[in-house]
């Protein structure tokens, strides 16, 4: 990389800092419990609207994984997410009315609560409806994970997005609050990927899965990415650029492959598609305040009433982190 992007790179990054910093404006304390937490706590930090019936679920189960504290932005729920958050003992929890799509859809927020509680830990970001999987996540608790990857100074675990959905038509079976959303989405596309190499910051870009199979078939380049960076050692100069799809300093992209190596790296199951996706579709596309005046949203209306099923014969059942090995979702790199 010349010396001009390289200064470009670092203005980039000092200008995404600093909207961090201001963003701490548009979010009130509702709860912070974070005192007395361990040097090597390891946090979460999530932004949501509207979640209250994935909550139970998405805090038991990062907690039996081994994280130590939560830190949460509501923006706006109406439907108690704030008041369930309010009265869990790890959970730290700031709300905010202000603009999604302005904040950056939210990182502006989750930038400045990582960089003030995050620096020196090891921090999870994540959306309510992603659950993270890594090697020997079975056995091992995540701890485990950040042991060995200090030991190898590995800064950051990277993650592939892989849509979980139902046989049959999506809205056949009622999801329950606290309910394992993973009894009902137990199929995912094992194939149908696409890679390619970002030049500008040297991550991969992952697109395909049922969301281009199904919403974006036409137009597959428009498709969502679902590569993401969700566990990075976290250190108050970095700062993600696009949700937590890549970050800046450009090294930390380095998360699947190094040097034509391959590295250890994870799945985020994303249980999307369940029978709360359409009400899900419209609330956010009347309110626009996603991605390209909300076209993921719009998208997803539209193939809906033309596939209500996602399901398709070369769909595969999940059983574990060791299949998506098999199939080369992810993989457990040099650690035993």
């Amino acid at each position: 990389m010349g010396l001009l992007s390289s200064y470009r790179l670092r203005w980039h990054r000092r200008r995404l800092l600093i909207r961090a910093w201001l963003s701490r404006r548009d979010m009130t304390l509702v709860a912070d419990r974070s005192a007395g937490q361990a040097e090597d706590a390891i946090f979460a930090f999530t932004t949501l609207r509207n979640e209250k019936i994935r909550l139970p679920y998405f805090l038991r189960y990062y907690r039996d994984l081994g994280v130590n504290h939560f830190f949460m932005v509501d923006n706006g729920s109406t439907d108690g997410s704030l008041e369930y958050l309010r009265d869990q003992p790890d959970v730290s929890l700031w709300q905010t009315g202000a603009s999604y799509k302005k904040s950056r859809f939210g990182m502006d927020w989750l930038s400045h609560l990582l960089r003030r509680y995050g620096h020196g830990h090891w921090c999870l970001t994540v959306d309510p409806d992603e659950f993270f999987v890594y090697p020997f996540c079975e056995t091992r608790p995540i701890r485990a994970l950040t042991d060995w990857l200090d030991t190898t100074q590995i800064r950051t675990f990277a993650a592939m997005l892989l849509d979980m959905y139902p046989k049959g038509p999506i809205t056949d079976q009622a999801y329950r609050e606290g309910q394992d959303p993973f009894e009902i989405a137990q199929w995912f596309d094992s194939g149908n990927y696409q890679i390619s190499r970002n030049r500008a910051y040297g991550n991969l870009w992952i697109q395909g899965g049922p969301r281009t199979r199904i919403f974006f078939d036409e137009t597959p380049k428009k498709a969502p990415a679902l590569n993401k960076i969700p566990l990075v050692k976290w250190h108050r100069s970095y700062a993600y650029i696009s949700s937590t799809h890549m970050m800046l300093p450009r090294g930390l992209n380095l998360a699947f492959d190094e040097w034509g190596g391959e590295k250890a790296s994870g799945v985020l199951l994303h249980a999307k598609f369940l029978d709360t996706f359409a009400a899900k579709a419209v609330e956010e596309l009347t309110r626009g305040q996603h991605y390209a005046a909300s076209a993921e949203y719009k998208a997803y209306q539209e193939g809906l009433s033309n596939h209500p099923e996602v399901w398709c014969k070369w769909s595969e059942k999940y059983i574990n982190w060791r299949q998506l090995e098999i199939l080369g979702l992810m993989s457990k790199g040099n650690w035993a």
